[in-house]
């Protein structure tokens, strides 16, 4: 028995009252609510800690800070990698984007009656 038979079944009046009482149409929306993604922990503190500490002793010379700015470049740089590789990894996992599933939702909109 498939899930619309089953609900087909709670919904008949054939016993009397139906079991199952919708306060809603049983169909799906046409929109997905937009939510922000999450933004996650902050990385690369440690170096960005770092950085300013050897700015403070040497009155905020870049040149004698040098190394302290390329390793929490390196660093930003590869945790913005990571973060691109994994916004790719969800995609390939079968969850799309909000803006992206009410794009294909305006394109193919859901039927409007009911089972």
């Amino acid at each position: 028995m498939s899930a619309q038979e089953k609900v087909r079944l709670l919904l008949s009046r054939q016993n009397g009252k139906p079991v199952l009482k919708p306060n809603r149409a049983l169909v799906l929306k046409d929109a997905v609510a937009i939510r922000r993604p999450r933004k996650g922990e902050a990385t690369c503190i440690t170096e960005m800690s770092v950085l300013m500490a050897c700015w403070k002793q040497n009155n905020f010379a870049d040149a004698l800070c040098s190394t302290e700015i390329s390793s929490f470049y390196t660093c930003v740089s590869k945790a913005q990698a990571a973060m691109k590789n994994q916004s790719e990894q969800s995609l390939h996992q079968g969850r799309l984007p909000p803006k992206q599933a009410l794009t294909l939702l305006k394109r193919f909109p859901n039927i409007q009656s009911e089972i």
